[in-house]
C-alpha cells in the first residue's frame, strides 16, 4: 500500500497533523496501536478536555532548548484551535487561569478531529501496530501489522511512556534512536509525588485532606494552586506543577496558607480569643485535621494567651515555609506526560522534520518539549502537529 504521509499515532498531534496534511491533497494515513484514537483526549480534564489554554507561550514549557517550541506556537495559537472548536458548534469554558474546558465532553473533541480527517480525506487504522520500519529510496517502509505500507513522510506521534495502561511504550525513543536521533533522558512528569519512612507516617492517615490553595516551591520555581493529601504522598495541581521542576534529592517547600498573614493573623485571634487553643484556631485557617497534625507533632497547643509575640510569628513563619522531604514520584503509571524525549537540535523548529533523514518528522510528546499542567501540552500537540503537516 502507498500513502504520501504515514502518521505513526492516532493522538492529539497525530490527528492534527492528518488534518492539516490531507487539506493540503495529500494522501494520508495513520496508524495506532490502540484499539481506538484519542484515548488521552477522552480521559484528560476528568472527562471534559483542557484543549488549549488562553495564555501559552514557549515560557510555559520544559525543554533542553527553550527556544525550539517558539516558531510552532507562534504560527498556530490557541485563538487557532478555539476557531476549530466554535466551527463545530462545541461550547467550553474557561475554568480557571486561562484554561479552556468542553462544557460536555471530551468525545466532542474526537468527534471534531475525526470528522476533519474524514473532510481532508485522512485514512485511520487502529489496533495497528508496527513491525519495522526502513528507509527506501523513494521514502520509506513500514511493516505494520496490517501490511506494509510505502510512505514518502514518515511522522512519529507515537507520544511518551505516561499512563502505560492505555498504551504508551517507547517506540518513538527507539525509532528515533534507530534513525541516529539522540533521545534526551525521560521521565515522569506532572504527576503526584511519595513520601516515605517518617515523612509518610506523618501525613498518611490525612489522605483526602485538600488546601484549595497551597504554594510549592522547588529551587526558583513555585506554583500556586490546589494540594491534595494522599495516601502515597502529595497531589493536586500545585504538586503536579512542581513535579516537572523538582528532582529527588531536592527540597521541596510549601506555602500552606499563601493567601494570609498568618504572623499578623495569629496576634490578632490571640487578642480575640485568649481562651482558644492554638490547634482550633489554626482549623480556621488550615484542614481541622491537618492543623491538629501539625500542633500535635510540631506546634503543641496551647491556650492562645500562653504564646509570646515572637512564637506566634514563628508558627505563622514555618507554616509559610513548611519543609517536605519528598522521596520520588509515582511514575508513569500517574504521570500526565513524559518529560525528556527526542532530542530538539536534531529536528527543525518551525517543520520538526529530522535534520539528519529527509521525511522523518517527530511530533507531540515523543520529543523533549514538555508543557505545564493546564492545557499547554495540548496546545503543543496541536502547534507541532500544524507544523509538520504543513510540508510532510
Amino acid at each position: 500500500m502507498k500513502t504520501d504521509v504515514l502518521i505513526i499515532g492516532a493522538g492529539a498531534a497525530g490527528l492534527m497533523c492528518a488534518i492539516t496534511a490531507g487539506r493540503r491533497g495529500r494522501s494520508v494515513l495513520v496508524v495506532d496501536h490502540a484499539n481506538r484514537v484519542g484515548k488521552k483526549i477522552l480521559m484528560s480534564g476528568g472527562g471534559r478536555c483542557n484543549f488549549t489554554n488562553l495564555g501559552a507561550t514557549p515560557a510555559n514549557y520544559l525543554s533542553a532548548n527553550p527556544h525550539f517550541a517558539k516558531s510552532a506556537l507562534a504560527r498556530y495559537t490557541p485563538a487557532d484551535f478555539i476557531a476549530l472548536v466554535e466551527k463545530h458548534g462545541i461550547a467550553y469554558h474557561e475554568k480557571e487561569l486561562g484554561q479552556l474546558f468542553c462544557d460536555d465532553s471530551s468525545k466532542q473533541i474526537v468527534r471534531m478531529l475525526l470528522d476533519e480527517c474524514a473532510a481532508a480525506g485522512v485514512r485511520i487504522e487502529t489496533g495497528c501496530g508496527i513491525e519495522r520500519v526502513r528507509r527506501t529510496d523513494e521514502g520509506f517502509a513500514v511493516l505494520t501489522a496490517h501490511g506494509e505500507v510505502h510512505a514518502e513522510s514518515l511522522v512519529v506521534a507515537s507520544g511518551g511512556l505516561s499512563i502505560p495502561s492505555m498504551g504508551a511504550s517507547g517506540f518513538g525513543y527507539e525509532l528515533a534512536r534507530q534513525f541516529g536521533h539522540a533521545v534526551l533522558p525521560v521521565r515522569a512528569a506532572l504527576v503526584p509525588l511519595t513520601l516515605s519512612g517518617k515523612h509518610q507516617e506523618h501525613y498518611q492517615d490525612l489522605a483526602g485532606v485538600a488546601l484549595p490553595q497551597a504554594e510549592a516551591r522547588a529551587g526558583k520555581r513555585a506554583f500556586r494552586a490546589g494540594l491534595l493529601f494522599t495516601h502515597r504522598g502529595l497531589s493536586g495541581p500545585a504538586i503536579l506543577q512542581i513535579s516537572s521542576y523538582w528532582q529527588p534529592g531536592d527540597e521541596l517547600r510549601l506555602d500552606l496558607a499563601p493567601d494570609a498573614e498568618l504572623g499578623d493573623w495569629l496576634l490578632a485571634q490571640r487578642a480575640a480569643r485568649p481562651a482558644a487553643e492554638l490547634k482550633n484556631v489554626l482549623a480556621d485557617a488550615l484542614p481541622k485535621r491537618l492543623a491538629h497534625r501539625l500542633c500535635e507533632l510540631w506546634f503543641q497547643s496551647r491556650p492562645m494567651r500562653q504564646y509570646r509575640d515572637a512564637e506566634l510569628r514563628e508558627v505563622g513563619r514555618q507554616l509559610h515555609d513548611w519543609p517536605m522531604v519528598a522521596s520520588g514520584t509515582e511514575g508513569y503509571r500517574t504521570a500526565e506526560v513524559t518529560l525528556g524525549g527526542v532530542d530538539t537540535d536534531g529536528l527543525s523548529s518551525s517543520t520538526m522534520q529530522s535534520k539528519l533523514v529527509p521525511g522523518l518528522y517527530f511530533i507531540g510528546e515523543v520529543v523533549d518539549v514538555t508543557g505545564w499542567l493546564g492545557g499547554y501540552n495540548f496546545q503543543w500537540a496541536w502547534a507541532s502537529g500544524h507544523a509538520a503537516g504543513g510540508v510532510a
